[in-house]
């Protein structure tokens, strides 16, 4: 009985699964669907940078992506963590009491 339970299971995810493949966007499958940064109309260097770095080379672009999230998170903490502390918010020396 759990044979049977196991094998219609695992049959009706992989067919939840596999639905996606069949989704058709914009009158084509879905994997056709080209997406492009418009860089007609863009002025600033670092935008167009970014811009044509999405277009043309996407890993680089995500490693960007990643470094500077953790670069302004790392700068959003040491500001937060200063301004708290200007205010008497003062984290450095709280004790931590677990029960």
């Amino acid at each position: 009985m759990k044979s049977l339970v196991w094998r219609i299971s695992s049959f009706l995810l992989m067919a939840y699964l596999l639905i996606p493949t069949g989704a058709w966007a914009a009158g084509g499958p879905a994997s056709m669907l080209v997406v492009v940064a418009d860089t007609r109309r863009v002025s600033l260097a670092v935008e167009k940078y970014f811009s044509n770095l999405y277009n043309t080379n996407i890993l680089l672009f995500a490693v960007w992506a990643v470094v500077l999230t953790a670069a302004w998170g790392c700068i959003l903490g040491v500001v937060m963590d200063f301004i708290m502390a200007r205010t008497g918010l003062d984290l450095k020396s709280r004790k931590i009491v677990e029960h």
